[in-house]
């Protein structure tokens, strides 16, 4: 393909690198690492202005009718769907030669016509977000200061959903390029749009700038930054609407599953808000420790499953199902013994990284609650962590029926449990129902790909797995009673030197029980990190 500038090399080799998906993966876990530790400095500022306190509690809940609306219309289906076809132009064109034209063709009929579906959608979303505001937090029925925050701020970033959506079309082009370094700079503008936006106008806006930020940095981040990107590649996009268009047709019945299904990964968030809003402070408290569970899974988890969809998606294509059981089987062992180790370091040493976040408006005491659901959540880093991968691999099948049909019955199944457990411990049930929930829906999905004889069990690694679990055991035990005896701290200092000196520990340890049964965990890590 000829690019804008008259180069007649492929047009993504012109633009940027592309990337194996070792290296691809290794981008993305740099990012997220990155964009990681910018959101935790987020988490800590927006705790120091506003404390467990309702603004916090409205700010929270603002997202889950914009998130709501994106996972309906749009969700994974924008990247996941989109990277499946455009994949197929690229391996099964003429004479060996991607069909660059065609995917254009798909790429601008699909995202014209779902600018149009999502442009209704959010102004219906905006017109009822009072009364979706009053049905999805049970405790704002009769908290006006809450309710009326929320509603506002609601009203604000749904719009970015829409950029949302035109970065994920756009982001799709160049994952299937294998181009992957817009992706790694979107959530960090992202999370830096947030901060931007307290730091600039909270003393006029209140904790409204906080939404005002979650705007800008949906703009920029993702949207801007990926059509950029997509259009740098040599992308000829076209504003057509064609909802009968047979590349329209086959996205919907790719996506079409992914919009209607119903999926534990998104409405474990919609369940927790639910409950805990009957609590002052509920949501802030449960959100935190989700946020801080996050940081250091979203190194591991999503930055591995957005890296591997193309390359899973091509195996697929290629007809190469060995291959593709085999590859699937090895992510999913080693990024599941890489979350055990870690889970191992976050138990630990949480009560001394949660307390980092104290300060200003959030205390002691709120730092304290929020430790007891992040030690609770970080058991399952490794579940959630695989769940992605095991969904994509259905996706890369171009299956996704199977898991829209298991995420609903388990979120289904899941609801009576979430209740039951936050009647008789109160957030702490919550934390637990999450954990039960995330596991019921990660078995089901690695059972279903083993029946359909996609991803056999048995290429799973169980003698990694055997070995990263002693040593998470051994690592958690020996960190642990290794902080227990330093010096009681009081201040962020005294944290900082205590996870320093137990993370020393917790490597120590984990370094010389994997070598000692000789794992090849280390060895694969030191390639990676040459790589």
């Amino acid at each position: 393909m000829t690019t804008p500038t008259g180069d007649t090399r492929p047009a993504n080799q012109s633009v940027s690198k592309s990337h194996t998906v070792g290296s691809a993966a290794l981008l993305l876990m740099i990012s997220a690492l990155l964009s990681g530790l910018l959101g935790l400095v987020r988490i800590k500022y927006i705790n120091s202005l506003f404390g467990a306190g309702p603004e916090q509690d409205a700010y929270r809940a603002a997202f889950a009718l914009p998130d709501l609306l994106a996972y309906f219309l749009i969700g994974g289906a924008a990247s996941i769907s989109l990277i499946t076809i455009l994949n197929r132009y690229r391996e099964s064109g003429l004479n060996g030669q991607p069909d660059d034209e065609g995917a254009d063709h798909a790429l601008s009929v699909i995202l014209s016509t779902m600018l149009v579906v999502l442009g209704i959608g959010v102004l219906l979303a905006e017109i009822f977000a009072p009364q979706y505001v009053w049905l999805a937090n049970k405790g704002f029925r009769h908290d006006v200061l809450r309710s009326s925050l929320c509603t506002s701020m609601t009203r604000i970033i749904l719009p970015a959903q829409i950029f949302f959506f035109i970065g994920s079309a756009m982001g799709s082009r160049l994952q299937v390029r294998k181009i992957f370094i817009y992706q790694a700079f979107a959530p960090l503008i992202y999370n830096g749009g947030i901060i931007l936006g307290a730091f600039l106008f909270h003393r006029w806006l209140g904790v409204t700038s906080l939404a005002v930020g979650v705007f800008g940095g949906m703009f920029i981040g993702y949207g801007l930054l990926n059509s950029i990107g997509a259009f740098r590649t040599g992308l000829r996009y076209r504003f057509v609407v064609g909802f009968r268009d047979p590349a329209f047709l086959e996205w919907l019945k790719l996506s079409l599953p992914l919009m209607i299904g119903v999926s534990l990964v998104m409405f474990d968030r919609q369940f927790l808000n639910y409950f805990a809003s009957t609590r002052e402070g509920g949501i802030t408290f449960i959100g935190n420790a989700k946020d801080l569970f996050n940081a250091p899974f979203n190194v591991i988890g999503p930055a591995a499953g957005a890296a591997s969809l193309p390359f899973f998606a091509s195996l697929f294509q290629q007809k190469r199902a060995w291959d593709f059981s085999s590859s699937v089987g090895r992510a999913v062992s080693r990024l599941f013994a890489v979350g055990m180790l870690v889970s191992a370091w976050m138990i630990a040493l949480a009560p001394w990284l949660m307390d980092l976040f104290r300060g200003g408006r959030f205390k002691h005491a709120d730092a304290a609650a929020t430790t007891h659901l992040f030690v609770i959540l970080s058991f399952t880093l490794s579940i959630w962590a695989i769940q992605g991968i095991y969904a994509r691999a259905f996706y890369a099948a171009s299956d996704t029926k199977t898991p829209a049909i298991i995420g609903t019955v388990i979120t289904v199944l899941s609801i009576p449990i979430y209740w039951a457990l936050f009647n008789g411990m109160g957030l702490v049930g919550l934390a637990v129902a999450s954990d039960i929930g995330i596991l019921a829906q990660t078995i089901s999905l690695a059972i279903l790909l083993h029946k359909k004889r996609l991803v056999s069990l048995a290429h799973l690694e169980f003698g990694e797995l055997g070995r990263a679990l002693l040593a998470a055991a051994i690592a958690l035990a020996a960190t642990g009673e290794a902080v227990q005896h330093m010096p009681p701290v009081s201040t962020h200092k005294g944290d900082v030197l205590v996870i320093a000196a137990g993370s020393i520990v917790w490597a120590v340890v984990t370094g010389l029980v994997l070598i000692a049964t000789k794992s090849a965990l280390p060895a694969q890590i030191l390639r990676r990190r040459k790589t």
